[in-house]
């Protein structure tokens, strides 16, 4: 491959995306916590659901998990727009999704509390599909209460992702990495671990609180089928 000097504008959608990117860590007091879910029984539905006709991807997996962790820590779901925190009965989960052309859309799938497993998975193929040919609403890309952004397929482990303002919350997922770990008999074993990064606004809610989020999804992760 040859390199070659290039100029490239920043503007249009990428110079939209740069000024929300900027803007965002200009408003927000943007904390990260850091930590590993444990990936054997996620891996373990999807492998279930698919031998019963049922195909579904870990991101889709990883949805369900955030929308019942949010269920139980509905501090994280919301918005801060001005001087209120506005908390959101709705979980209206966005979605980042990379576009050709070095860009990025994280529309919202409105009502995800309310979906099963296969509407989740079918609400975000649609709006994937739909982005790749710019039919995306003003309300998808600008009313989510909180966002997903999923760097699993790359060697990333762990990032810190910026939010998705005027969101509170936003989860990074990173790769799955096998780790040692001590079995219950003693031995040790094998066992899938995925990063998970929250960046969080301070302003809309503490650390402790945040952890406790950040737990429950792991928590739902490590639980998922049971």
């Amino acid at each position: 491959m040859t390199l070659v000097d290039r100029t490239l504008r920043l503007g249009g959608v990428r110079g939209m995306i740069a000024d929300k990117m900027v803007e965002s860590l200009h408003t927000a007091a943007q904390l990260t916590h850091h930590a590993s879910a444990e990936a054997s029984a996620l891996l373990a539905e999807k492998a279930r659901l698919a031998e019963a006709g049922e195909k579904v991807s870990v991101e889709d997996l990883l949805m369900l998990a955030v929308i019942r962790a949010l269920k139980r820590n509905p501090d994280a779901n919301g918005r801060v727009e001005g001087r209120e925190i506005r908390l959101s009965a709705a979980i209206d989960l966005c979605v980042a999704i990379a576009l050709p052309g070095n860009l990025l859309v994280a529309p919202a799938i409105f009502g995800a509390q309310d979906m099963e497993l296969a509407q989740l998975r079918a609400a975000r193929q649609d709006l994937a599909a739909r982005a790749k040919t710019n039919k995306l609403s003003v309300a998808e890309m600008t009313r989510g209460t909180f966002t997903i952004s999923n760097l699993g397929l790359t060697r990333v482990e762990q990032f810190t992702p910026i939010i998705n303002a005027p969101q509170i919350a936003i989860l990074g997922v990173g790769r799955s990495i096998d780790r040692a770990v001590r079995a219950e008999d003693g031995s040790i074993e094998m066992r899938p671990f995925i990063g998970l990064s929250l960046t969080f606004d301070h302003r809309a809610i503490d650390g402790a609180p945040a952890a406790d989020t950040l737990t429950a999804i792991c928590n739902e992760i490590e639980g998922m089928g049971k």
